[in-house]
């Protein structure tokens, strides 16, 4: 008899209706349903993005950045099917889309704008494709490369192997570097001085051979090098290179600088410093008139 009482006060407890959705009443036993076949399309789809990325993507030749972007978009897609599905097994109809809006204003009214805001702009960096994986971009004050793209934010490897995790809005309502989209080969511009009297010939001579010997610089288009004016005590120059990949461009403007000041030694061209030349005066001597005696 009390078994039969235990059995009937769970039974309550897990029908008891605890709020209704379009009309249908959700029960403690229908949410661990729906927490059931959510978790086993989460695994069926982290099995099949795996199969996807791992084994038919590598037949065809395909961009790493749109391989991610396919395999987000399947994830996307089958987490979509499996909520639709979960919802109508549990009884929920949300076949309208305007359910579906009706779910986005409530989640808007309690506060979720960022939210929301997060996950058009994730969707719109996925299929517009201004930003991808592997990119080297540039957001404020941050400069890193683009190594994943979620629904809600992307996260930046900095260049001190720092994980930057910025929200995707970020990348929609403000300016945006991007070192490597469309073509990504990037130019280099060198800037030094040299004293009056050097030897112009020579100068524009080590320049242009200090970039050309640079294994990492392109031959095409071929350094340059441009005279800026006249500074105070050198000429103003500036070498400009080109390299394939943002990437390194910091390292390989070092390697540059450190073999201009090598040649500069070996051909006697000096690299002056800033100089001020001070004048000092003896005081004038002063009129007898203004001297005065007393008596």
């Amino acid at each position: 008899m009390d078994f039969s009482k235990t059995l009937t006060i769970l039974d309550q407890f897990f029908t008891y209706p605890l709020f209704t959705v379009n009309q249908t009443p959700i029960t403690l036993s229908s949410l661990a349903f729906f927490v059931f076949i959510m978790s086993v399309f989460w695994i069926m789809n982290t099995f099949i993005r795996r199969m996807f990325r791992n084994h038919l993507l590598k037949h065809f030749t395909i961009p790493p950045s749109t391989q991610y972007t396919l395999t987000r978009i399947i994830q996307y897609v089958l987490l979509f099917v499996g909520t639709i599905i979960a919802f109508q097994v549990i009884g929920v109809d949300l076949s309208g889309l305007a359910v579906v809006f009706g779910f986005l204003s409530v989640g808007i009214g309690f506060g979720l704008q960022n939210l929301t805001s997060n996950f058009i702009s994730g969707l719109m960096l996925l299929f517009e494709q201004h930003i991808q994986v592997g990119d080297r971009i540039t957001v404020g004050d941050t400069e890193g490369d683009v190594t994943e793209i979620n629904i809600r934010s992307t996260t930046i490897r900095s260049l001190n192997n720092i994980a930057i995790v910025v929200p995707n809005s970020e990348f929609i309502s403000s300016t945006v570097i991007n070192w490597s989209h469309g073509d990504p080969k990037t130019r280099l511009e060198i800037d030094v001085g040299v004293s009056y009297n050097s030897d112009l010939d020579t100068v524009i001579r080590c320049l242009e051979e200090a970039g050309k010997e640079h294994h990492e610089v392109l031959e095409q288009p071929q350094p340059k090098v441009l005279h800026l004016g006249f500074g105070d005590s050198a000429w103003n120059m500036r070498l400009w290179v080109w390299v394939s990949s943002p990437q390194g461009r910091r390292r390989i403007q070092s390697d540059i600088n450190c073999a201009i000041v090598k040649k500069f030694r070996q051909h006697s061209v000096e690299i002056p410093f800033p100089q001020r030349d001070l004048h000092v005066r003896s005081p004038l001597p002063l009129p007898l008139s203004s001297v005065t005696t007393e008596n």
